[in-house]
């Protein structure tokens, strides 16, 4: 059979148009062929291929050498493993930071390649460095009926995110499976205009705690606080947080009963936040909160000035396909900094403090806190206490 199709292959191939389709049927007759694979076999039957070891094989360089994905690895580990649209908008920025504070050092081209590489490439380089794991949490809201009559509904269509200062406001249980007795929640504010979110831990979740955690974190706003709207829990919706509201004339409002996406931009923080940063631990004694305080209080730092964000500019629904577009992802810093309704003296001030953060001390706080929250829950599974112990950062 081998020599009939290479004697038929030389006729085809030498044969003019009318004549390779009258040796073509001739030769499906003869080998019984299917049409298609007769002229297959026909165009190319005594071709014969080279073969090449994969040392010889041709093909385009690689652009992002071993030295750049060492260095672009090393580059998404500081920045918390972002995606690479998020991680592509700040990556000048954090490459200079390094660089200034000596946690970094880069070739010229390699420079140039990091800061030339597109968001889809990132993700491509990074593909098989990204881990994810799915955890969920339990919710401990408990309604609060007693003024809820009295506190507006708000829905997520309603929020004006142009102007900073109405903030959304949950908790976050850090109970590890186990709701009985007391344990630490962890208050979580977020502004639907900037993103700009802060985070700080309370021992429970008595109203007491609650309303002296929003005070806290009020002092801490880079902007004035116009607007509070919290879930229906009764950590919120009391006469406490009521009366604060009214004294300092601020809009609180509720969202609607079984409806989590009226507090969309808080419960989305409550996870890229709260649990990437401590997890789903039990956390119940003193040293676990004040651990808490220390972590925050950086991870606040790190989340707002070097951590960008997305928001939706448009949606369109054409049938049962809803098309989304986004805003160029930017960091909560950024969009205070372009804010008109912030004051020149407090950029000033944001300024100052901006250019002082170092990424990298940033992240190893973050880091060594989260290691000593570990430590104690090894420690708790063999019976035992670990002391706190305060971090001297050189």
């Amino acid at each position: 059979m081998k020599n009939v199709v290479e004697d038929y292959s030389k006729r085809y191939r030498k044969a003019r148009k009318k004549e390779k389709s009258e040796i073509l049927e001739e030769f499906t007759r003869v080998t019984k062929y299917n049409r298609s694979y007769a002229s297959f076999l026909l165009r190319g039957a005594s071709k014969k291929r080279k073969t090449t070891s994969p040392s010889q094989k041709k093909g385009r360089k690689k652009k992002y050498d071993h030295k750049v994905f060492v260095k672009l690895v090393r580059i998404w580990e500081i920045m918390d493993f972002p995606c690479g649209k998020r991680l592509e908008a700040v990556m000048g920025e954090v490459i200079d930071n390094l660089v200034r504070n000596g946690h970094l050092t880069l070739t010229e081209e390699t420079k140039r390649k990091l800061l030339n590489i597109s968001a889809s490439t990132i993700d491509r380089l990074l593909s098989s460095e990204r881990k994810k794991m799915e955890l969920k949490g339990r919710s401990h809201t408990k309604p609060g009926t007693l003024l809820k009559k009295h506190i507006r509904i708000k829905t997520h269509y309603e929020w004006d995110d142009t102007r900073p200062g109405f903030v959304e406001v949950d908790l976050i249980g850090h109970d590890g499976g186990s709701v009985s007795g007391d344990f630490c929640y962890s208050l979580n504010m977020v502004d639907v205009a900037s993103g700009w979110s802060v985070v700080a831990p309370i021992r429970n979740k008595a109203q007491i705690w609650t309303l002296k955690a929003i005070i806290q974190l009020r002092k801490t706003l880079p902007f004035t606080l116009l607007g509070i709207h919290s879930d229906n829990g009764s950590e919120f919706i009391n006469r406490h947080i009521y009366r604060y509201c009214e004294d300092e004339g601020l809009l609180f409002t509720r969202t609607r009963s079984y409806n989590k996406n009226d507090n969309c931009h808080v419960e989305q923080k409550n996870w890229s936040v709260v649990r990437r940063a401590v997890g789903y631990y039990r956390y119940d004694t003193e040293e676990e909160f004040q651990i808490l305080k220390e972590l925050y209080a950086s991870l606040n730092l790190y989340n707002n000035h070097f951590q960008p964000n997305q928001k939706i500019i448009e949606k369109i629904r054409k049938g049962n396909k809803v098309s989304k577009k986004y805003d160029r992802p930017t960091t909560p810093y950024e969009r205070i900094m372009q804010s008109p309704w912030v004051d020149q003296n407090t950029k000033d001030r944001l300024r100052k403090q901006h250019e002082a953060l170092d990424i990298y001390k940033l992240k190893s706080i973050i880091t060594h806190f989260q290691e000593q929250l570990v430590n104690i829950q090894i420690d708790k599974s063999k019976g035992g206490i670990l002391n706190y112990v305060p971090l001297n950062f050189k």
